[in-house]
């Protein structure tokens, strides 16, 4: 049994410290660091999300890949510690560095040829601590702001292998983007043209892959939040625009009234990818086009028109904020699952869903009933 904390991850830094505990009930972890004054005025809310695996008994090799909880650049969220049980495993924390060696933790866990018969089960706990983000964008910039390194910074500037920044996207970014001013306004204007031609479709599996070029070539602008919110990053990196996809789940009901924005208790399903461009005097600014296309699709039945004032609000709102009832996983593109034996190919687009393999064959990580998998998110108040 093992636990590690993760002090920061958010310039792709390895685990700092490693300890041996049991897996504790979520309600005796210690209280997050906070920023300021801690109570409920700060705004910082507690929570643990639970994940638990069960696989098939049998003798063959098995393996099982896990996301785990984050302490991002920003003072938003602040990763607490990862608990897990996975018996006659073996199990670590690991860090592995996706396209352009951008660092994904997750929990990596292998039962061996000839293990027991018994169902292999993992049970993972991570707690954290987030509050509301918001970055004032009618301010002007600050030489306060937070600044990223010129090598993070370039980094989220690179192409992956489904977001391209050459060709037709970048032909479209400069299009959307012609006569704008600064970073700040280039990206409202492909946000709002996102909003505007995007639209949500149910009939996606999961949150969609994010196939840029696709969805440009075809006209198709159609798909969920992996795929809205990745044409916004790959356009913003198109122009200049240092941007990157965050991947994660919601954890809780929404405070701002939005039925279709939250989700509290069995998130199995409740898998959620956000973006956000940097610039300078402002630092990195959070987004969601994906989830104002949410809104009009699934927030009454029947959906909602553009100009519906409910619409508007989710559309103002998240230009430059995010309700934080949700945890961001990593940002990283392209990763290989290590001591993946399934298939050629042992890279995942991202990793925002529990992966594993049976027999050397990989399960369907957007089938949970199947794959057999869940994930409940509960708020520590006391």
């Amino acid at each position: 049994m093992q636990r590690r904390r993760f002090l920061s991850l958010g310039a792709c830094a390895l685990p700092t410290s490693l300890v041996t505990t049991s897996l504790v009930p979520a309600h005796a972890q210690a209280a997050p660091a906070r920023t300021s004054s801690s109570g409920p005025a700060d705004g910082w809310r507690t929570f643990a999300l639970t994940t638990q695996v069960e696989l098939p008994a049998g003798k063959g090799p098995a393996h099982v890949w896990l996301p785990v909880a984050t302490s991002p650049s920003g003072a938003y969220q602040h990763a607490l510690g990862a608990h897990w049980e996975a018996p006659g495993a073996t199990a670590a924390l690991r860090m592995v560095r996706g396209a352009s060696g951008i660092g994904v933790p997750m929990l990596s866990v292998a039962w061996p040829e000839g293990a027991a018969q018994a169902p292999r089960t993992v049970t993972l706990v991570n707690t954290f601590s987030t509050r509301d983000r918001a970055v004032d964008l009618s301010q002007p910039p600050s030489a306060s702001a937070a600044r990223e390194s010129p090598e993070v910074l370039r980094r989220y500037l690179l192409p992956t292998a489904l977001q391209p920044t050459d060709g037709l996207v970048r032909e479209t970014a400069e299009k959307i983007t012609r006569g704008e001013k600064g970073d700040v306004e280039k990206a409202r204007a492909l946000y709002q043209w996102i909003v505007e031609n995007c639209r949500r479709e149910g009939s996606v599996r999961g949150c969609g892959t994010g196939d840029v070029r696709y969805m440009l070539t075809t006209g198709d602008l159609a798909g969920k939040c992996a795929d809205i919110n990745a044409l916004f990053t790959a356009l913003a990196r198109s122009v200049g625009i240092p941007a990157r996809d965050a991947y994660g789940v919601r954890v809780a009901t929404s405070r701002h009234g939005f039925n279709s924005l939250g989700k509290a208790g069995d998130v199995t399903r409740a898998q959620h990818c956000r973006a956000e461009f940097y610039a300078a005097g402002y630092g990195w600014v959070p987004v969601d086009p994906a989830d104002v296309r949410k809104v009009v699709l699934e927030e009454v039945p029947g959906g909602l028109p553009l100009d519906d004032l409910r619409v508007r609000a989710a559309r103002a709102m998240l230009f430059g904020q995010w309700e934080m009832n949700w945890v961001a996983f990593n940002h990283g593109a392209d990763i290989a699952l290590p001591g993946a034996r399934g298939g050629r190919d042992n890279t995942v687009p991202f990793l925002m869903y529990p992966n594993g393999e049976v027999a050397r064959a990989r399960l369907d990580s957007l089938d949970p009933d199947t794959f057999r998998y869940r994930m409940n998110a509960r708020e520590i108040t006391a």
